[in-house]
Parts: structure tokens; C-alpha cells; sequence
């Protein structure tokens, strides 16, 4: 166990995976499920999935509903963060946010940058709280799913990492 995790009691998020895309399906979409593999594996409940189409209004339709539900604390998208046409995830998604966490697009970009160079830039990977629920928006790869995970999300998800993480922030989130 790395030294950061000792003494600590890990306490399991209740997370809801949203696969954006016009033409993925339960079968073909494995970037949604790599996202539910890695969120259960790491011993968080994983309390809904879907996948819908890159529509800004069906989106966040989608997204409301589950910053507004109790049971959601953190939710994943992956897909439609990219800069075609038919992307509209951060369109979506940043109308919603009330606080944008800028610094996890900026890090996500920079692992990035290692397994792909400049494409990082097509990028528009965004993080944020939306009524006391993280958000974070993933490009729709499973390599940029599988880094954003490894590298920043399980981490900040588990309550064990020191010296902060996003968990043990979530009884403070709606504080006024």
C-alpha cells in the first residue's frame, strides 16, 4: 500500500458514467465501461450509466438530473470534448458548473502531452461542482479515459490520499 493511503478509511463515492456519442452502443462503448471497470475496481458504486447522443440540450437534460440527485456525488462523461462540428460536451456542461476546476483540463492535458504531443490541444477536457457534485468531462477514447483515471481520478477520488483530495471535500461542498 503506498504510504500515502496508510491509516486512512476509504470511503466509497456514488458515481454516474455518461458515454457521449451518436453511434456507440452497451457493446461498443469501451470508454464507459473502462470508466465503470476502474470506478468499481477501485471500490466506489457506480449508480448509473448511459449513453446518449452529442445534442447540447439532451446533455444536459442528462447532467441535471444527476447534479440534482442526492444519491450522484461525482459523475464522468467521456465523449463529445473534442472540437468537430457535433461536439458540445463543454457547451453543454459549463453553463451548469458553479465552480469550474480549471487545473484538471490543464493536467489532464499535460499527462496528455506525453502519449500524444500536440493533439492534447483538440482536447477541451473539463472539470468541475455543480450542486455539490464533481463533474469531470473526458474525451472519448479509452487511452484518454484510461489516463484521466489512473493519473488524476482514482487518486483524487479516494479518500485516503494525502494531503488533500476531492472525497474528504464532499461534506464541505454546499457549506454557505
Amino acid at each position: 500500500m503506498p504510504e500515502h493511503f496508510k491509516n486512512q478509511e476509504f470511503l466509497p463515492l456514488k458515481i454516474a458514467v455518461l458515454t457521449v456519442s451518436d453511434s456507440r452502443t452497451e457493446d461498443s462503448d469501451t470508454s464507459g465501461r473502462l470508466l465503470v471497470e476502474r470506478a468499481e475496481a477501485a471500490g466506489h458504486r457506480v449508480m448509473a450509466k448511459r449513453i446518449v447522443p452529442d445534442d447540447i440540450y439532451r446533455l444536459r437534460a442528462v447532467f441535471s438530473e444527476w447534479i440534482a440527485d442526492p444519491e450522484i456525488q461525482v459523475v464522468l462523461s467521456t465523449g463529445g470534448t473534442g472540437v468537430t462540428g457535433r461536439d458540445s460536451t463543454p457547451e453543454a456542461v459549463a453553463p451548469l458548473l458553479d465552480k469550474p476546476l480549471e487545473g484538471f483540463g490543464e493536467l489532464f492535458r499535460s499527462f496528455s502531452l506525453e502519449e500524444i504531443g500536440t493533439s492534447t490541444l483538440q482536447s477541451r477536457a473539463l472539470g468541475g461542482l455543480a450542486n455539490g457534485t464533481f463533474i469531470f468531462c473526458l474525451p472519448g477514447s479509452s487511452g484518454a479515459c484510461r489516463t484521466a483515471w489512473d493519473r488524476i481520478l482514482l487518486a483524487q477520488l479516494d479518500s485516503r490520499t494525502q494531503p488533500c483530495n476531492f472525497a474528504q471535500l464532499m461534506p464541505r461542498l454546499l457549506e454557505r
